[in-house]
Formats: C-alpha cells, structure tokens, sequence
C-alpha cells in the first residue's frame, strides 16, 4: 500500500490544520493506522492511531483533547485534525498502517510497514 500524507504548513499557536492521509494500492480495511511525528533532534514519536475497520482510536497523551484522528471509508483517506496547536507540535508528521493489529503495538514505529513521505507542520509562537 503506498500512504500520501498531506495538509502541513504554517500556522501560528492556537490556529489548526487538518492532515490527510490517502492509500492507494489497497484499502485500509483490516489495517491500523497512525499518525506519528518527528521534531528536529527529536525521536519519531505516536501521535494518534486508528483500527479502520472497528474505528477504535488511540492519542498520545500529549495530544489528547486537541487532535482527532478520523476516517473517509469512500475516499480511503485518514484525517488528523489539529486543533489548540502549540509551538512544541511542529514537526513532520507522517502517517503509516500495518496489517498487525494489536492494541499494544498501536503506539510503536516499528509495528508499522508502510510509511507516507512527511508533511511540514511548524507551529509558530
């Protein structure tokens, strides 16, 4: 499955973006999805996840109350709003799905084989 993450840019503290996430190649069903993220320096790191087909959701605790991690089944494409962004959220955000779901491994990098390219979110003060 090839992952096409979208929906990055410039915003400033308090402001949103939405992200996009579309699969090609397959759907989604059957996968998890995720939304990781990475700042200059930093380790990539879980931001929110999903079981497509249960729609079950997961968040990092560090973003939980001002993302939403949702799905379009039509368009087979996954969302990440960003809502209350704050300085500390800019990173590159990626998204990826695996056909391995466990619920403890939402959360981890390396439980997920397929990887989207990044997209830039700087959030500025």
């Amino acid at each position: 499955v090839q992952l096409q993450a979208s929906g990055g840019g410039l915003v400033q503290a308090g402001g949103f973006l939405r992200l996009s996430c579309a699969a090609s190649g397959r759907t989604f069903s059957g996968y998890k999805v995720g939304w990781f993220r990475q700042a200059p320096g930093k380790e990539r790191e879980f931001v929110a996840g999903m079981n497509w087909n249960s729609g079950r959701t997961y968040y990092a605790d560090s973003v939980k109350g001002r993302f939403t991690i949702s799905r379009d089944k039509v368009k087979n494409t996954v969302y990440l709003q960003m809502n209350s962004l704050k300085p500390e959220d800019t990173a590159v955000y990626y998204c990826a799905a695996d056909s391995r779901i466990i619920l403890s491994t939402m959360s981890i990098s390396g439980q997920y084989d397929y990887w989207g390219q990044g997209t830039l979110v700087t959030v500025s003060s």
